[in-house]
């Protein structure tokens, strides 16, 4: 072999070592429409990589080879994953779309996980109380400072915000008042969230304050006691809703029900069992964040 040929031969044996370190990036991810809140799996395609950095475009990364990341606000995001093998990295970039959900849809964090929940068209002044006052960061930190099992969890009173153990909490709020908002087909099922209230000859709702009704089982004896001595009737759908659920039906049409948790009923179990001391308040403290999704 001449010397020319041997220079082509070593060059082309290089160009193949170093195309086979080259690292590959390269994933998927789902092409259905995507509705906030959102829970997105990546599935990674990579080839020859032995590390990934992913930048989900909202603040958050991982390291995870597939990993999965929820978002809570629509909008279009720009999704890159860096894979490297050595001192190669390789870069790939793709744009997910997240449009915002068709209810009003809300978010309460606290230690025991998280309870989705949707706030009713039908009672739109409580609906925009409540997402006005969470968007501002107002229930941030708050404590559900007034826990029966059995019954309800109660929060909203900004003066629970680091409140010292043993101080009487649930009468702070807003100075509005929210005007009543009863409707025929919103009864206190298990996990409706309501308007907490002081007693006015109008049934005015607190201008922050709300429960999130656990309930107890409800016998079809005791609807028929609440509709005889509230005057209305439940639906036969109603009905069966409390006999299957529970809930506490004698305080319909006496407190605003204005929305519901439809996932993490069983956040409200573990907060309901909490030890609590004096005035219903949990002998540990448990907050809450709430995010309005959009």
């Amino acid at each position: 072999m001449g010397k020319y040929s041997l220079l082509l031969a070593l060059f082309a044996a290089a160009l193949l070592s170093s195309c086979a370190v080259k690292p590959v990036a390269n994933f998927t991810a789902p092409t259905q429409k995507i509705v906030a809140p959102a829970e997105i799996t990546f599935t990674n395609t990579s080839l020859k990589a032995e590390s990934y950095a992913w930048d989900f475009g909202d603040g958050a990364s991982s390291t995870e080879m597939s990993p999965t990341h929820r978002y809570t606000h629509s909008g279009n995001y720009t999704v890159v994953l860096k894979a490297t093998k050595g001192a190669k990295t390789v870069t790939r970039k793709q744009m997910i779309q997240v449009t915002a959900p068709e209810r009003c849809l809300v978010e309460i964090e606290t230690e025991f996980g998280t309870m989705t929940a949707e706030l009713y068209n039908a009672t739109p002044k409580h609906r925009d109380n409540f997402t006005k006052l969470a968007d501002e960061g107002f229930y941030n930190d708050l404590l559900f400072h007034r826990v029966i099992s059995g019954f309800m969890i109660q929060g909203g009173d900004p003066n629970s915000r680091n409140a010292p153990a043993g101080q009487s909490l649930g009468f702070g709020g807003p100075s509005h008042l929210v005007p009543a908002e009863f409707v025929d087909s919103l009864a206190h099922f298990k996990g409706a969230i309501c308007a907490a209230r002081t007693n006015n000859p109008e049934k005015k709702s607190s201008g922050s304050q709300f429960y999130i009704v656990q309930g107890s089982p409800v016998t079809a004896e005791t609807l028929t006691q609440i509709e005889t001595m509230k005057r209305f009737h439940y639906t036969p759908e109603q009905r069966a809703e409390y006999l299957a659920v529970g809930g506490t039906p004698h305080l319909d049409r006496d407190y605003t029900v204005f929305g519901r948790v439809i996932k993490g009923l069983d956040i409200i179990d573990k907060i309901a069992a909490v030890e609590t001391a004096a005035g219903d308040r949990p002998k540990k403290d448990v907050k809450m964040k709430v995010l309005v999704i959009k």
